[in-house]
């Protein structure tokens, strides 16, 4: 039986977010510093990283006259160490700057952006335009010889700069030596890198204080398999009825799982499951007498969301399950659903959680022209205080049992105020839990549950299937969303079949999985997606025989040995996917252009000082999305964008099939979506 809720029980139950901008200027400052990135809704919640992410910050900033400013990032870690990075122009002529920083730590970060005068750079400037015209030549001469002497006694320099910079003051200084040598001191590399290094200014100002809560590398970065533990070792009885599979018969799912790459597993519910009202096969309400019903029919006699199904195991199996899984690197989320079945006991000891119609019955779910008669969704504002306090004392139990992943069901029917509180709540007590929220909804509400807290969302992928649309998406989960709302790109559920996978046939699976695997670092896939399952419950975006109201145990092996398996593929690409550090980041797509409306290209690159290896890693990804053709067209690749001259020529090797080929800017390409629909390219060093 569920506990009963007690506040004393359930800690405190007051939690508000932090400010994270500290205010540090009274007004706009002597040089502006504006537009500062990355900020959520003006600072009212911190900004989102994972460790290892590489986050653009991004000012402007410009100061009234023709002197040079130089601006720079000031980012401070969780352990208060700060370090410098010079901000750069993003456009010649504006007034925009960037610096890119990877985070390594878990924690809070804090970062402001500081613009200074740079003394240096307008006296390089002048005296490069005015010295070789032979105006005012002496005076630019004095000038540079009075500010490298002024450098020079900056105590905070290290000694050898210092004397370095004494010396070329003392040759500009130098009225009896030639103008050449004179002028070299202009163009001296060291004197370049020192000012670059340690600026030369006598006049600053600096922004406001901003924070970036950096979360542990699972929150950003791994690749999800959903599946159903009552599936995996289910038998049929001679007399129709099923032996459920357990957490132990389950456990042996999880070694092919890890094969193929995936590094965190998803179970539906595993709490025990309600009788009355019960759906039978493909959401009838006809259930037979031995169908296991919904697992989001969640409450029995057995007990609530603190119990394990009695078929299932126990909580000694499911540890067991849990260690199987850590064996094979892999970690288990499970599902969080703020619903109840008729028999939870929260309907006879908390019948206030609910909501009761005119006519005295409790009302059901429903998502119309979807019913749920077998749930009761919970309202949250009929003693909010007891229903906070139960759902984190549920939260805690799973914590306590090894739990550190959370898919939230349907977040968006709750209050968004309940998520903000229970996160804050959960993560102030232990940061490495993470909360998935799977909220197909409008975007004002999945943006909301993302600011608040939740780690990860799902996301409209599903349902972006053309060139345009992907393009659409990917520009906005990269950019315009990237700073607080982490997607999670997965290929398929329980309840989502679209017909771009019910008439693609497997060219359609393999194109979603690489897309999935190659735009984001958050992907997944529910089990039967790589045994190509694609016939649709009639009326309903959904699988016929629908595994949410039934047992449906698959031979993965046999399908393997007979070839007709994604499974290989989806290893390559996870393979893939850790072996390129590029596709771990999210910020970094850009778009190519193709002359067909069919053929999408992105690229992804890290910068070789972010990478573990030291090199530069680029991808190149181009996809022919219409499943049903052969594609011939010529792509168009703006190299700039992954650090090569427009115009060279580099290498591209195709990383499933290891064909390699030179490209430059405008490539010919043949992609047939029944043999080979995808190149994923590894893009090597400019040949010329």
């Amino acid at each position: 039986m569920a506990k009963k809720a007690t506040s004393k029980a359930a800690g405190p139950l007051k939690a508000a977010p932090a400010e994270s901008i500290v205010r540090t200027t009274p007004g706009i400052g002597r040089i502006p510093v504006l537009g500062l990135s990355p900020i959520v809704s003006c600072g009212r919640w911190p900004a989102r990283g994972f460790v290892g992410e590489v986050i653009p910050f991004r000012a402007t900033a410009f100061r009234e006259g023709h002197d040079a400013i130089g601006v720079e990032l000031l980012l401070t870690s969780p352990a208060g160490v700060t370090t410098r990075h010079p901000m750069s122009l993003i456009t010649v002529g504006l007034d925009d700057y960037e610096a890119l920083a990877q985070v390594d730590a878990p924690g809070i970060w804090r970062f402001t952006v500081r613009a200074y005068s740079d003394d240096f750079e307008t006296w390089h400037h002048n005296a490069s335009i005015k010295i070789p015209a032979g105006i005012d030549v002496e005076l630019m001469f004095t000038i540079g010889a009075q500010l490298l002497q002024r450098a020079a006694g900056e105590s905070n320099r290290p000694a050898d700069e210092r004397a370095y910079l004494e010396q070329q003051a003392t040759t500009l200084a130098a009225t009896d030596a030639s103008l050449e040598t004179r002028a070299a001191v202009l163009d001296d590399r060291r004197l370049h890198q020192i000012a670059y290094e340690h600026p030369m200014t006598t006049i600053s100002s600096s922004s406001d204080v901003a924070e970036i809560r950096v979360e542990r590398t699972r929150a950003g970065l791994g690749s999800w398999y959903e599946f159903f533990p009552r599936s995996e070792g289910a038998k049929k009885r001679a007399d129709g009825s099923w032996q459920s599979g357990t957490f132990r018969t389950a456990a042996k799912r999880l070694a092919p799982v890890a094969a193929m790459g995936f590094d965190v597993v998803y179970l539906p519910p595993i709490h025990p499951i309600g009788t009355t009202f019960r759906k039978g096969p493909n959401n009838t309400l006809t259930p037979g007498p031995h169908d296991p019903g919904s697992p989001w029919a969640i409450g029995s006699a057995d007990g609530g969301h603190d119990a394990i199904h009695p078929e299932l195991g126990t909580e000694a199996d499911f540890r067991y399950f849990l260690g199987e899984a850590a064996k094979n690197d892999i970690e288990i989320a499970i599902d969080l659903a703020l619903q109840a079945s008729p028999d939870h006991p929260w309907v006879t000891e908390h019948p206030e959680w609910f909501t009761t119609l005119p006519d005295g019955t409790i009302a059901y779910a429903e998502n119309p022209p979807k019913k749920y008669q077998d749930i009761y969704p919970v309202n949250f504002d009929n003693d909010p205080e007891g229903i906070r306090a139960e759902v984190l004392r549920i939260v805690r139990h799973w914590i306590s049992l090894g739990v550190k992943i959370f898919r939230v069901d349907n977040p968006h029917t709750k209050t968004v105020e309940f998520w903000e509180w229970l996160i804050g709540t959960v993560n102030a007590e232990d940061p490495d839990v993470i909360f998935l929220a799977e909220a197909f909804t409008r975007p004002a509400m999945m943006q909301a549950l993302a600011r608040v807290g939740f780690q990860q969302s799902y996301t409209y992928f599903t349902w972006r299937n053309t060139k345009e649309e992907l393009e659409e998406f990917f520009t906005s989960i990269s950019t315009e969303t990237a700073d607080f709302l982490r997607p999670n790109l997965f290929v398929n559920t329980p309840d989502i079949l679209t017909e771009y996978l019910q008439f693609g046939g497997p060219a359609a699976y393999t194109i979603r999985a690489a897309l999935a695997a190659t735009a984001a670092p958050v992907w997944g896939v529910y089990s039967g997606f790589e045994l190509f399952e694609n016939v649709a419950r009639t009326g309903a975006e959904e699988n016929i025989d629908n595994e949410k109201f039934e047992f449906k145990p698959r031979d993965f092996a046999a399908a393997d040995a007979a070839g007709r398996s994604l499974s290989l593929y989806l290893g390559t690409l996870n393979r893939i996917r850790r072996e390129h550090p590029a596709l771990g980041q999210l910020r970094n797509l850009r778009l190519h252009s193709s002359d067909d409306d069919a053929i999408l290209v992105y690229s992804k690159h890290l910068a070789a000082e972010f990478t573990p290896t030291g090199v530069a890693d680029t991808i190149l990804v181009v996809a022919n999305v219409d499943p049903h053709s052969v594609r011939e067209t010529t792509v168009h690749i703006d190299s700039s964008a992954f650090g090569i001259a427009p115009g060279a020529t580099y290498q591209v090797t195709d990383l499933v099939t290891g064909a390699s080929w030179p490209w430059s800017e405008h490539n010919f390409v043949r992609l047939d979506a029944f043999t080979e629909p995808v190149h994923i390219f590894h893009v090597q060093e400019a040949t010329s």
